[in-house]
């Protein structure tokens, strides 16, 4: 239906805040031990943020924490995180200048670290790596993916002159979820006509017979088998004599193209691309194709 993309997100790290002084021996053992982190880094540290001085885990934590629905939304925002300027150490407390090994007992807060985003990750397997032209760190190996300038993006390199260039691609929030997609921690997945969409929402608008794209309507996957069965459904339904002559204006959803054809109560095929991804905009009665495809792929 679509071309996958690998993780596009933006990584970071995490954990609560801790006592040096607190002897909690538990806790000392699951940070040296390997289970520290909060729900979605792993490292050693947490941030203090620079625009409520609170203390948080991680970005994604103080975002959820400030942007939730149980606090008054003139109060929501987000952490500029290239203004992060102080981290405390999970292990000893210390609060210090960012850095990747705390100044006070020597502990590496996290095994991933870049100093342009602020941003520590002990799972490395995600093989984290900082896109100058993003200006955010991405995952999945840097020799897997390349800058498209004019889409202002990192893609995988399956995509590299095989994708359609849409001027600042993911610098917008999902069609579906509306969650915003630049630093989005979930899959993405770049349709024919360039737009990009959470993966998991792609998916699940294909579950719900949904083949075209919620941006510019054009079809999202390969259709020409279900135009060839609109094709002989059309064929076996001759319209009724009154509208045997009638003619309608159409315009096509994939090729853009406005042409003058015969009605149908069925469908309209665009005599350009033969696509019936159409929509009646002159003339009467209507026909919808849509709901005709979805009848079918049912």
């Amino acid at each position: 239906m679509s071309c996958g993309l690998e993780n596009q997100s933006c990584a970071e790290g995490s954990t609560e805040l801790f006592n040096c002084s607190s002897t909690d021996n538990d806790y000392l053992i699951e940070l040296e031990s390997g289970n520290y982190g909060c729900n979605h880094y792993r490292r050693r540290c947490k941030i203090r943020a620079p625009c409520c001085n609170e203390i948080f885990g991680c970005r994604h934590c103080h975002n959820e924490a400030k942007n939730s629905l149980e606090i008054n939304n003139l109060n929501g925002h987000d952490v500029p995180r290239h203004e992060i300027k102080k981290v405390i150490c999970s292990l000893c407390g210390t609060e210090q200048e960012v850095q990747q090994y705390c100044k006070e007992c020597g502990v590496c807060m996290g095994k991933y670290f870049c100093l342009k985003c602020n941003f520590f990750d002990d799972d490395v397997s995600k093989k984290q790596y900082h896109c100058d032209e993003c200006g955010i760190c991405r995952i999945g190996g840097q020799d897997n993916f390349f800058h498209c300038e004019s889409c202002g993006c990192c893609y995988v390199k399956s995509l590299k002159g095989a994708h359609r260039c849409v001027d600042k691609a993911m610098h917008h929030n999902c069609p579906i979820c509306f969650e915003f997609l630049f630093d989005t921690m979930k899959d993405i997945t770049v349709l024919h006509c360039g737009h990009t969409i959470h993966l998991e929402c792609a998916k699940d608008m294909e579950l719900h017979f949904r083949y075209t794209c919620p941006l510019c309507s054009k079809s999202i996957c390969n259709m020409s088998d279900v135009w060839q069965m609109l094709d002989q459904e059309i064929a076996l339904m001759p319209v009724p004599e009154i509208y045997r002559n009638k003619m309608v204006w159409i315009l096509c959803n994939d090729c853009g193209g406005n042409t003058e054809v015969h009605f149908h109560i069925v469908a309209h095929k665009c005599p350009s691309c033969n696509s019936y991804n159409t929509r009646q905009i002159q003339g009467a009665p209507t026909s919808s194709c849509s709901s005709r495809v979805d009848q079918i792929l049912r």
